[in-house]
């Protein structure tokens, strides 16, 4: 804005970092304590059998350490965040005793427990409520305090890693979004006034049809990606974004075609039940992911909040006979990959950016089997638009037993492509566009070629080319 004073200007950009670490910027400083304001007894430290204790929890890597202690009554358990963002001690029932305001980074929550019983707690914003009533009231960052007449202060001992619960009833059908699914080329030459409006759901779905395998997606519009939106250059595009009253988390969304602060993620912080908007102009060319951008935003993406935006230049692409959008992304789970049952979200292997599964549009096998996979016939142009919701892991596009006539790398589509390419790399939060002519029939393997990816943890779609073969360009024996 003109004439903004740069102690205004140093205050937006402190907005745009504390989206990036998880909201610490955007929240009130409410001083709850000092980490020092008494001497605390770790947990884990043996205290008298059946006397109260003072045990601290801290809130690292949005986890409580330890998750479970067992303490006696009369014992005061103090939570420390030792994160960047904010984190809440909350009762899983409402009218439960653990009513924490926001701890910001290095303070601190205390509670005395008087009387026995088992306190289930959760932190608001890193924790999804599930009524469903097939696993837990809450799953993410969660904790457990046991008050009993015979505790010695210290945490349970570790029983083992345990199976996951059974898969839950679906939401949704089909998680995985088309790969057809392509917005018509744009035939009008001038600019115009575009609106655009998402939803935001969380949803159970199918991670792995194989063997029925479950797990909570954060989606726009119910899908992974989310839809892929195509303007013309220079259009004014309004965003208006609605997060479901169901959901239990605030979110946004950052186009990484938008050039203003955050991408519009400093206006469309959206709480369950309400709509924002924001306006603006599609300047530079090129093929764009977005995504959400709430605290933390990894976690965001990692659960499936992302998509493309293709800002198509004036004129538009030269036509082909098939458009496709895909989108890989990485699913952090509790689970092993191929396991039965209700999957959820895991932070430790995300901090490890160790995936459970990695995918094409959404789950294991998207892209595979009839209905599902690419088509074309021989002969045709093909054109995919293919982008990497991340968070982390950079993709090795392939397909087997074609090469790209063309590549746009980095989604430029206004500088010259590449030719005669094998496999084209695409970073977390970035896109390329790659084309190319089905010679002769045949099924062609779409593939993260870091192999361990496609073999091991999904990465692996089809495209189905039917038609005449041509020995000249391809035969047996």
């Amino acid at each position: 804005m003109a004439g903004e004073s740069s102690a205004g200007a140093k205050g937006l950009a402190m907005v745009v970092l504390g989206l990036l670490v998880g909201g610490a910027a955007m929240a009130g400083g409410f001083a709850i304590g000092s980490q020092t304001a008494r001497p605390i007894v770790e947990a884990g430290t043996p205290g008298t059998p059946a006397a109260p204790v003072e045990l601290t929890i801290h809130m690292k890597n949005f986890k409580f350490d330890p998750a479970s202690v067992e303490v006696a009554p009369g014992s005061t358990v103090t939570w420390v965040n030792d994160d960047d963002v904010y984190h809440t001690v909350t009762s899983d029932e409402a009218s439960g005793p653990l009513q924490s305001p926001n701890v910001e980074k290095s303070q601190t929550y205390a509670y005395t427990f008087a009387s026995e019983g088992t306190f289930n707690y959760h932190c608001t914003p890193h924790a999804a409520r599930d009524t469903s009533g097939h696993g837990p009231l809450y799953s993410g960052m969660t904790g457990t305090v046991k008050v009993s007449g015979t505790a010695s202060g210290t945490p349970p001992a570790p029983t083992g890693r345990q199976p996951l619960p059974p898969a839950r009833p679906v939401q949704v059908f089909e998680i995985g979004r088309s790969a057809a699914d392509v917005p018509a080329p744009i035939t009008r030459t001038s600019p115009q006034e575009v609106h655009v409006s998402l939803e935001t759901r969380e949803v159970v779905a199918v991670i792995d049809p194989s063997v029925n395998a479950t797990y909570t997606y954060w989606t726009f519009n119910g899908t992974v990606p989310g839809p892929m939106i195509r303007v013309l250059v220079n259009d004014t595009v309004h965003v208006h974004l609605t997060n479901a009253a169901s959901s239990s988390m605030t979110h946004s969304i950052d186009l990484h075609a938008v050039m203003g602060p955050g991408g519009g993620a400093t206006v469309t912080q959206v709480a369950p039940g309400e709509t924002k908007s924001f306006a603006f102009k599609a300047m530079r060319v090129g093929v764009y992911v977005y995504h959400c951008a709430s605290p933390p935003v990894d976690s965001h993406i990692a659960n499936g909040m992302y998509g493309l935006i293709l800002v198509e230049p004036e004129g538009g692409l030269p036509a082909v006979d098939r458009e496709y959008y895909v989108m890989q992304g990485e699913f952090y789970t509790n689970g092993t990959t191929g396991e039965a049952g209700h999957h959820f979200f895991d932070t430790d292997n995300l901090l490890a950016e160790h995936p459970t599964y990695v995918a094409f549009n959404g789950r294991k096998g998207s892209l595979m089997g009839p209905g599902r996979a690419l088509e074309a016939d021989v002969n045709d142009t093909v054109r995919i638009f293919f982008g990497v919701g991340g968070p982390n892991l950079i993709s090795s596009f392939h397909v087997i037993g074609q090469i790209f006539d063309r590549v746009y790398p980095e989604g430029d589509l206004v500088g010259d492509p590449h030719y005669n390419v094998q496999t084209t790399l695409v970073p977390a939060g970035g896109a390329s566009v790659v084309e190319f002519v089905t010679l002769v029939p045949g099924t062609y393997l779409l593939v993260d070629h870091s192999l361990t990816r496609t073999i091991q943890k999904g990465s692996l779609g089809a495209l189905v080319v039917t038609g005449p073969a041509d020995p000249s360009v391809y035969s047996a024996g």
